[in-house]
């Protein structure tokens, strides 16, 4: 299904996937909040976060996209491979781009984001 600019998977019942990460936007915020009063570093990478950083404008699509050292809340065992986005002992804090980098793998899978180059300014 096209709805302008964005198209959307659907799954074999014709409707589009629910995202369980906002299955309960309560809890997830809960989850999210309690990491950012923790202020712990980057599970993925060691380096300190910058809690304070969100969403920048992307100067070359005109478009608002998350700050790649941005924090964001990691699932240890993904979504993908059964792990529950809900469960405060499921997650991490890391960097946006460190979990990009991450994937969909598991905490068993070494993690090499601390040896990857951090992104520069003119990418952000």
């Amino acid at each position: 299904m096209s709805l302008g600019l964005f198209h959307y998977i659907s799954n074999e019942g014709g409707m589009a996937k629910q995202n369980p990460r906002r299955a309960n936007g309560a809890r997830r915020d809960a989850i999210r909040k309690r990491w950012r009063a923790i202020g712990a570093p980057c599970a993925l990478c060691g380096r300190p976060i910058d809690y304070s950083l969100g969403m920048v404008l992307d100067l070359r699509t005109g478009k608002r996209r998350a700050h790649p050292m941005s924090f964001v809340v990691d699932e240890i065992v993904p979504v993908s491979k059964g792990g529950s986005p809900l469960d405060f002992a499921n997650t991490q804090p890391a960097h946006w781009i460190c979990n990009a980098r991450r994937g969909n793998a598991t905490a068993t899978t070494p993690q090499r984001t601390q040896d990857m180059p951090l992104p520069h300014p003119w990418d952000m």
